[in-house]
């Protein structure tokens, strides 16, 4: 049965609201655009920046090079005319087109005046006992009188030069260094100041700015001051300096928002100095690292050259004969001296096992360090030497070796010393000889290399390490292969250094701002 019921007509506004509506589409609204996070942007200072040579120089090229790719852009304060020994042309071609490099004179004479002036008492020795042998005709009265007292100038000017020029001759440079950052802070925003060092002088600007323009302020130590006081190069010294640096570091250290080192005991000892002034300052260990792209075209230098200026390549890799390489400044803190010994020790024992070692040293060296290599001269051995070249070059010369030498001296504070080489060392995957005393450049290398580490104290067990390889070189056809970490050994890649880098640069200016905001609403 069907029912149908009779339909009652509906009211005029019920009628209004049951008719269909219009047709058309309702679109969602249009997603707003997701913002990139701002960029922000750091003054680099640093007076060792390529073109300049030498070691210490890749640490800020290499955070130039990969800052960008974690939010940060890049304006460099360099010196325009540096008072250095070494330059290197080719490490510009890694520096982005995008960062802003300013550049500032500086005062300081050339560098060879420079060293003529700090070598003046050495010479004067030398000269005294060169008089004091037998001559057949001795200069005259008024000679000697003249040659004293320009030795005497000499001495006074470089007294007054060390003792005035605190804490090095680079403070010269910030007169000029100061004009030119002040111009380009005020033309261009700047989030965060970022200082590397030595030279310490330069902590001295980045505290100015600091003040001036209220930015937060990093302090990069890539040696500490303390123990580059004792050992570097140039380094005024005596009562004084001590005292008058001390107070610098100090009130450097008040005005940092944080601090960076090289090794976790440098940091240790960095930490304990700003507790000991009331400050709990954030420190960061942040290693050199090693770059990985700068191992992916590596080929051993030509042979031959076709500037008569170069020296030639080294002899091609042979099967009978042990090669160990050394790259890198020799001075009073990677002393050769205990790998002489133990090569006079070889040549003693087993001559015809000396024959089959083969030593080349490719970097600058101290007249001291060349005065060992010198007692070489005439032994079983082979030496080889070759002054500076390109960085390039020098991994070249480093995937030619057998194994690669590491050098650091067993003196005061080198327990907190990593020479910025053993990471492109380790990157090679080379078997590394490393004579270094107990802290933690030790540490690391028993990581990947535990049977090849010695003390420099003790030349005879490196003596009798180096004739074990040449045995194993000549009497097996394949090379010993070494065991590494790979993900222990990834960790030291210049891009994830400087990603803690960018990470503490974010924090500090996050940090920053909040302090700002807190104080602002107090004066509120």
């Amino acid at each position: 049965m069907i029912v149908i019921t009779a339909k009652r007509p509906m009211p005029p506004w019920l009628q209004a609201i049951a008719e269909p509506a219009p047709s058309f589409r309702f679109s969602a609204p249009p997603p707003r655009p997701v913002e990139p996070p701002a960029r922000k942007r750091v003054l680099l200072v640093a007076y060792s920046f390529p073109p300049v040579g030498g070691a210490g120089v890749q640490r800020p090229a290499k955070w130039v090079k990969y800052l960008q790719q974690f939010g940060w852009d890049v304006t460099v304060l360099t010196v325009e005319n540096p008072s250095v020994p070494l330059l290197d042309e080719s490490l510009l071609q890694e520096i982005p087109a995008s960062v802003q490099i300013i550049k500032a004179r500086t005062l300081e004479p050339g560098y060879r005046l420079k060293q003529a002036m700090i070598g003046s008492s050495h010479q004067a020795t030398s000269t005294r006992a060169s008089q004091s042998q037998p001559t057949t005709r001795q200069p005259g009265i008024f000679r000697r009188m003249v040659a004293r007292l320009l030795s005497f100038a000499k001495r006074c000017a470089k007294q007054c030069a060390t003792t005035l020029l605190q804490p090095d001759a680079q403070r010269l440079w910030l007169p000029g260094a100061w004009k030119v950052a002040c111009q380009a802070l005020e033309e261009t925003p700047h989030d965060a100041l970022l200082v590397t060092a030595p030279p310490y002088s330069s902590f001295l600007l980045g505290q100015k700015l600091a003040r001036k323009y209220h930015l937060p302020l990093i302090l990069d130590y890539r040696d500490e001051w303390d123990l580059s006081s004792q050992y570097l190069e140039n380094s005024p010294g005596g009562w004084y300096a001590r005292f008058t640096q001390q107070r610098m570091q100090q009130a450097v250290l008040k005005s940092a928002s944080a601090v960076i080192a090289t090794t976790n005991a440098s940091s240790e000892a960095l930490r304990g100095q700003l507790q000991s002034l009331g400050l709990n300052t954030p420190v960061e260990t942040i290693y050199n690292g090693f770059d990985t792209t700068d191992f992916e075209s590596v080929s051993a230098p030509e042979s031959s050259s076709s500037t008569t200026d170069r020296p030639p390549a080294l002899p091609p890799a042979s099967t009978d004969r042990f090669r160990l390489v050394y790259t890198g400044t020799l001075w009073n803190l990677t002393d050769i001296q205990p790998v002489v010994r133990a090569l006079e020790l070889v040549c003693s024992q087993s001559p015809e096992i000396a024959s089959k070692i083969e030593l080349t040293v490719i970097g600058r060296k101290t007249p001291e360090q060349t005065q060992l290599l010198t007692r070489l001269a005439g032994l079983p051995c082979q030496i080889i030497s070759r002054d500076y070249c390109p960085h390039a070059e020098v991994l070249g010369y480093q995937s030619q070796a057998d194994s690669l030498l590491l050098l650091l001296s067993d003196v005061p504070g080198a327990e907190r010393v990593v020479p910025a080489k053993l990471f492109e060392y380790l990157a090679t995957r080379k078997q590394i000889l490393a004579v270094v005393p107990a802290g933690e450049t030790a540490q690391i290398v028993r990581t990947f290399h535990a049977r090849s580490h010695f003390p420099p104290g003790d030349p005879q067990s490196i003596a009798n390490w180096l004739i074990e390889q040449v045995h194993l070189k000549t009497t097996t056809t394949s090379s010993v292969a070494s065991s590494f970490p790979e993900e222990e050994l990834l960790a030291y890649s210049r891009s994830r250094q400087t990603a803690q880098l960018a990470k503490l640069l974010t924090e500090v200016c996050a940090m920053q701002g909040s302090q700002g905001l807190q104080r602002a609403r107090g004066a509120v």
